[in-house]
């Protein structure tokens, strides 16, 4: 039974849209949800302190227990504040949830340094320095759950879309966090997953409840993610219109990585362009 009874729950950029989903999902299981959210707009300007605590507060009508909880996560130090706020309020910390973000379009000839270090610090940086502020307090109870914000549009070339690259980049540095950090923490009850999410929010241009791919049915696999009951690491659960899909890169039978990768033979170029049809094989079979 998925319970977060005597359970905490730091949640970022939780004041509305997906992360304001997981909060209501999970604080519904029983979690003391800690909610941070700077208020910024979709394209990660500005900021409202207010935001968090209005979605902290319609969560406490609805008879739950939820907290706004201010700090910034654009800087190692920022994020270990934030934790350590959060080790403070709640006394423990069982589920670190980053889902702050946006998607920032810049063609290629626009990409700038700036921009691109920003998307960096929230996207890659910060789940990376939350998880190093948590992990001491999950170590020593023997018992975390991290789950880290991945997406499809980085994982998958036929959903990649013209002008992300530095959010896909940053995207898909969080599978190799996900992929270390879950083998670093098994030892010791950490859990570290991705989610990869769809729905119609705020970066869709989407105001008020979506007719499809709404956020709430996302939330039922994050929820999981951050319960006691997974225990496995190292996933990406890709969810998307109440529907769930765990994938993750794995080895061939047989390789002896890297001295034998049971693949084609060619020992010059020429030989590697003419093998091209047979090495640029998909091992990945179609799903009925």
């Amino acid at each position: 039974m998925v319970d977060f009874n005597g359970r905490v729950v730091l949640i970022t950029g939780a004041g509305r849209g997906l992360g304001f989903s997981y909060a209501r999902c999970i604080g519904q299981l029983g979690a003391t949800v800690l909610i941070q959210d700077i208020g910024a707009d979709s394209d990660g300007d500005g900021a409202d302190p207010q935001v968090a605590g209005l979605a902290a507060e319609k969560l406490r009508l609805e008879g739950l227990d939820v907290r706004a909880i201010s700090g910034e996560i654009g800087s190692r130090e920022g994020c270990h504040a934030l934790c350590g706020d959060a080790l403070r309020i709640g006394g423990r910390l069982d589920a670190l949830i980053h889902n702050a973000g946006w998607v920032a379009h810049q063609s290629i000839e626009s990409i700038d340094e700036d921009s691109f270090d920003r998307m960096m610090a929230i996207a890659a940086k910060a789940p990376l320095w939350l998880t190093q502020a948590a992990w001491p307090a999950m170590k020593s109870s023997g018992h975390g759950r991290i789950v880290m914000t991945t997406s499809c549009r980085a994982l998958y070339p036929q959903y990649v879309q013209h002008g992300l690259a530095s959010y896909a980049a940053a995207k898909m540095a969080v599978v190799g966090l996900v992929n270390v950090l879950a083998s670093e923490g098994a030892k010791d009850g950490i859990i570290v997953n991705a989610v990869s999410p769809v729905a119609k929010t705020r970066m869709w241009g989407i105001e008020g409840e979506p007719d499809e791919l709404r956020p709430a049915e996302v939330a039922p696999g994050v929820a999981y993610l951050a319960s006691a009951e997974c225990t496995e690491g190292g996933w990406i659960l890709r969810a998307a219109n109440g529907q769930f899909h765990a994938t993750r890169a794995v080895e061939a039978e047989g390789v002896d990585y890297p001295r034998n990768l049971c693949a084609i033979q060619a020992a010059t170029a020429q030989e590697v362009a003419a093998s091209w049809p047979l090495i640029a094989v998909s091992d990945v079979e179609p799903r009925s």
